[in-house]
């Protein structure tokens, strides 16, 4: 019976391991909470200015260096602006600075009203 109960277990997780292989190779885009945790570093910046904290530039280029296509743009953006509007007291303006600043560019620029299904 131990027997039996210890071979079910090692089957069960190899194939949970299997999914997880095969999940991870079906969809490699960024989660919307990997894109936060990647720019959380940025919030100060963006809501009194001063000196761009160097994680908020190493999470920027990361997530370009993650963003290959049209629609991992999009989700990318779409996480951007639905976090961003959470947050009181957020200057666009700065926020718009921080590619340049961070020495890298973005296809498409945060405003109030930007259109993510739009971007490139």
């Amino acid at each position: 019976m131990a027997r039996f109960a210890v071979s079910s277990m090692a089957f069960t997780a190899a194939v949970l391991v299997c999914m997880l292989v095969v999940a991870s190779h079906v969809d490699a885009s960024l989660t919307c909470a990997e894109v936060t945790t990647l720019l959380t570093p940025c919030i100060s910046y963006a809501i009194f200015g001063g000196t761009v904290p160097p994680a908020c530039c190493e999470g920027i280029k990361a997530l370009n260096a993650a963003s290959n296509t049209t629609q991992d743009h999009r989700a990318a953006c779409s996480c951007i602006m639905d976090g961003l509007s959470k947050i009181p007291g957020i200057n666009y303006e700065l926020v718009g600075t921080l590619p340049q600043t961070c020495g890298t560019t973005c296809s498409y620029k945060i405003t109030p009203t930007t259109d993510c299904s739009k971007v490139d």
